[in-house]
């Protein structure tokens, strides 16, 4: 299923080269900011486009592969990335890739888009000394944050246009029929393992699954109700995860937007999480925020959801969330603004 139609308005009718640049992709790495960008770059393929994603760290795969439709170049197999850039209409980076790929981007004189997946002062330190033609943000509160940072530095070193794009989640290719487990996907300190753990403790007759997340030490508690997910490829996560889920938490001391619960609302599954303005932004009025050090107050909530009637109603919540969410306009807004850098 076509993300954004090729014959989309805003189309070139020249396929670019688009070269990204980071540091680990899918189905190896599984995060929000890897996810979101195989969401970003598959309607750009869709419409044509010549995509490609360099990899800047050693990992499992030696030979290039494909990806949704996306050329993945592994650091093993080729060392001809300065060929690469100098053949590219446009350039990509996020994250800790930004700053060498910027030094090479302005070395070849090329347009670069910085994809920006979080609040922190560095990440937009490093958009405004690249020289960025375009910077990404994931939601109306990164912008303003972005804004504020700016607002100390002069004009000339602003990226020279930004764009939000909500990461972009395709509710068929997750929806589903929801399970019966409390779930929570990454299980670090600051995704809320410990949280976890001292549910699992209080609520033994319940089924929890603990998900093994790309980063960060995972706390996977070793209790007879607790069932430990090995890392999920994002292709996966439907069958895999979302269909033994029935409530999902969230209880993240920082999230700049969120995916994994845009994820699970496609499936109507209600989403329990702390109150960070990226989540609360996400999650709209679908969200039951709880602070994450009450953990009476997560308890008492999912006792509450146990009642078919209260879950209906959280659920009903969920999918009216998930439609809102529908990533369309963004993409479309998002191809657009790519196409017309070259230019």
């Amino acid at each position: 299923m076509a993300a954004v139609p090729v014959s989309a308005p805003g189309g070139t009718a020249k396929p670019l080269k688009i070269v990204a640049r980071v540091h680990a992709f899918p189905p190896e790495h599984n995060a929000g900011a890897e996810h979101m960008l195989v969401s970003m770059l598959r309607p750009l393929v869709e419409r044509g486009h010549d995509v490609s994603v360099w990899l800047s760290r050693y990992g499992q795969a030696h030979k290039e592969y494909e990806y949704r439709g996306i050329k993945v170049i592994p650091l093993e197999s080729r060392l001809d990335f300065p060929t690469a850039i100098r053949r590219a209409d446009v350039l990509l980076a996020h994250l800790e890739t930004v700053p060498p790929t910027a030094s090479m981007a302005r070395g070849y004189g090329k347009p670069m888009i910085v994809v920006c997946h979080n609040t922190h002062r560095p990440t937009f330190r490093d958009a405004a000394a690249g020289g960025t033609a375009l910077a990404v943000y994931n939601s109306l509160w990164m912008e303003r944050e972005a804004e504020l940072f700016f607002a100390e530095y002069p004009k000339s070193i602003r990226p020279e246009r930004s764009l939000i794009v909500r990461p972009p989640v395709f509710a068929g290719e997750y929806a589903t029929k929801p399970g019966k487990a409390i779930t929570l996907i990454n299980c670090n300190l600051e995704k809320g393992g410990k949280v976890l753990e001292a549910l699992a403790r209080r609520m033994p007759e319940q089924q929890f699954l603990a998900v093994r997340g790309a980063y960060g030490t995972q706390l996977l508690p070793d209790l007879p109700n607790v069932e430990v997910v090995e890392h999920v490829d994002g292709q996966s996560m439907r069958e895999t995860v979302y269909a033994r889920t029935r409530v999902l938490l969230m209880p993240s001391s920082y999230e700049s937007w969120g995916r994994v619960g845009c994820e699970a609302m496609a499936s109507g599954i209600p989403v329990v999480a702390h109150p960070t303005p990226g989540l609360c932004e996400s999650l709209g009025e679908a969200g039951i925020f709880v602070d994450r050090e009450d953990i009476d107050g997560y308890e008492a909530v999912l006792r509450k959801l146990a009642s078919a009637a209260e879950y209906r109603l959280a659920s009903k919540r969920a999918k009216a969330r998930s439609v809102e969410l529908d990533p369309a306009a963004d993409l479309a807004a998002w191809c657009q603004a790519v196409e017309a850098l070259p230019a």
